[in-house]
């Protein structure tokens, strides 16, 4: 093994992690095929490659398209709405790229060749060239692929970015509305269409639907409200999710979850809440404070 293999690995290190968690949508599963990435790069005749960037690149892109195979089975199966692990960014200013928990979401309804040549042409800014070789396929198929991932992906994203003052503010008003059963102040927060995804898994309560529309989410958080007012949410920390903003609370039920929003033009669009403990064991230790035991 080459003297500088260890350094070299540890350099591309963070953004193996970044690009492995924009495949799969999983903090855990992003580490193992980079760990995977890792045992390969021990292996391979290292002398051979001139271009280790390019090398782990394509060595982790090709994992996780195998992992995305069977990710896909899963998800058909998952009980309820499926949201990526949410990752918690205490400042907005810390996000290190453009794709938001909403854009992932776009991202699940591409096939996993276009998810890949979108991610790796224009959010890791590799050459088609690259590119090509990773995914065998020509450059004219892969510019191809990249072209129809990115009029999907932006038809689903906002139209213009929320500043991080207006949406902290915003974030805490649903809170305080939702969690006090303001129904005046919540229909004011929300958008006409906004929908609602609570992500549980099947391990603890959530909403086993998409809840649409503005009437029907402030009914429900209105009779949620009034079936625990003795024992409301705890707000724990604003933070962002994902580049979103949102905040991290402690339920009626005391089960941890993340809240992030999607706004445009100062009204709440979609709520994305993520309760699964699996996806949350991370929240707790990043932000200094004890895992709760999940």
């Amino acid at each position: 093994m080459r003297a500088d293999a260890e350094a070299l690995f540890t350099a591309h290190q963070p953004r193996l992690v970044r690009l492995a968690y924009r495949m799969l949508g999983s903090v855990a599963e992003a580490e193992d095929v980079v760990q995977d990435a890792w045992l390969r790069w021990q292996r391979a005749d290292q002398e051979a490659v001139e271009n280790p960037a390019a090398y782990l690149s394509r060595t982790v892109t090709r994992l996780c398209l195998d992992v995305m195979k069977s990710a896909r089975v899963r998800h058909e199966d998952y009980i309820g709405p499926w949201l990526p692990e949410p990752i918690v960014e205490p400042e907005e200013g810390m996000r290190l790229d453009e794709l938001t928990l909403t854009l992932m979401m776009a991202l699940e309804r591409l096939s996993p060749l276009e998810r890949a040549a979108f991610l790796l042409h224009d959010v890791f800014d590799q050459p088609l060239a690259e590119i090509a070789a990773t995914l065998d396929r020509d450059p004219a198929a892969v510019r191809q692929l990249a072209a129809r991932a990115r009029k999907h992906v932006r038809a689903s994203g906002p139209r213009y970015p929320v500043e991080s003052e207006e949406g902290g503010r915003i974030a805490r008003a649903f809170f305080d509305a939702s969690a006090s059963g303001d129904i005046s102040a919540l229909r004011s927060l929300l958008a006409e269409n906004v929908t609602v995804q609570a992500d549980g898994g099947g391990k603890v309560t959530a909403f086993r639907n998409v809840i649409v529309g503005q009437e029907h989410v402030v009914r429900l958080y209105g009779g949620l409200a009034r079936k625990y007012a003795a024992n409301p949410p705890i707000f724990i920390e604003a933070v962002w999710i994902d580049g979103l903003p949102g905040y991290i609370s402690h339920d009626r039920d005391n089960v941890l979850q993340t809240t992030a929003f999607a706004i445009e033009n100062g009204k709440v669009t979609a709520v994305y809440i993520t309760r699964n403990p699996d996806k949350l064991r991370g929240v707790l230790p990043g932000l200094g404070q004890q895992d709760a035991g999940l």
